[in-house]
């Protein structure tokens, strides 16, 4: 199996780096490196691993996919998506067809349709952009501030593209895309609400872990609170927070912070108690 033809059936099985390491016992960091053409001779021991897990992998797989169909089939709403079982894997194609009018996130080959946030939604997204910006900013820091949406093609796969609510990234991204971004951002932030709950809770945290996000907030505006995640520390446990905090940017090593309580009190002014 050729380099290409291993990349081609890793994108098939939509596995991630980190995932296809695991199950070939290759370094994450030695799998990107031949993958993206930077190892120009890998040793032949180290190729044979990662073919001989993608075709045990490939061995595994039993789901059956459907002949094409209509992009506009099949797309499912947070609360009725079951996770790893879709009727078909869409893929970014499938993504792309949609009309730009219909706002999805595509994970692991399925669709989640996103209702148009609220007012409340929309006014904390704002003032959290104005402050992450203007705390990057004041400590010089050599970081970016984007909010949804804007598409992350998360685990740079062909089967999962993201819109966070808002996203920081550091430093020069490794692919360069005026489209979207390639791979994990450093920090991710979800504004929770009715109809994204469960899967900003569970499914996203899951797979910011997974594809190498360092830093997950969830905010919870019905309950005035923050969580943060330090995904790639070891043994860390999420810090639970209130819209009167003053929350360390955890990415900026103590530098930066957000003082929720100046949300608080905008909050307060427009009506929202």
């Amino acid at each position: 199996m050729t380099i290409d033809e291993m990349r081609a059936k890793k994108a098939e099985l939509g596995l991630t780096s980190k995932a296809l390491a695991e199950i070939s016992h290759v370094p994450v960091s030695t799998i990107e490196k031949i993958f993206g053409g930077s190892t120009k001779a890998p040793r032949k021991r180290t190729i044979d691993a990662i073919a001989n897990a993608l075709a045990a992998e490939a061995r595994k797989m039993k789901t059956a996919f459907e002949p094409p169909v209509s992009p506009y089939k099949g797309i499912l709403r947070e609360e009725a998506a079951a996770y790893g079982s879709p009727e078909r894997k869409y893929t970014l194609d499938d993504y792309y067809a949609l009309p730009d009018e219909r706002r999805v996130e595509l994970i692991d080959g399925v669709f989640y349709d996103m209702a148009a946030p609220s007012k409340v939604h929309q006014r904390i997204l704002g003032e959290l952009y104005i402050l992450f910006r203007e705390c990057i900013e004041q400590h010089g820091k050599d970081c970016e501030v984007l909010f949804a949406p804007f598409d992350v093609r998360l685990d740079r796969d062909n089967y999962t593209m993201v819109q966070p609510d808002l996203l920081v990234i550091c430093g020069e991204p490794e692919e360069d895309s005026s489209r979207r971004l390639e791979g994990p951002p450093d920090l991710t932030l979800e504004i929770l609400s009715p109809s994204t709950r469960s899967k900003d809770l569970i499914l996203k945290l899951y797979k910011y872990k997974n594809a190498g996000v360092r830093e997950y907030w969830i905010v919870d505006p019905d309950h005035r609170s923050v969580t943060v995640h330090m995904l790639q520390d070891e043994d860390y446990f999420p810090k639970n927070y209130n819209f009167e905090d003053k929350i360390p940017i955890g990415i900026s090593n103590g530098a930066c912070s957000i003082d929720f309580s100046r949300i608080s009190d905008r909050l307060k002014r427009w009506g929202f108690r």
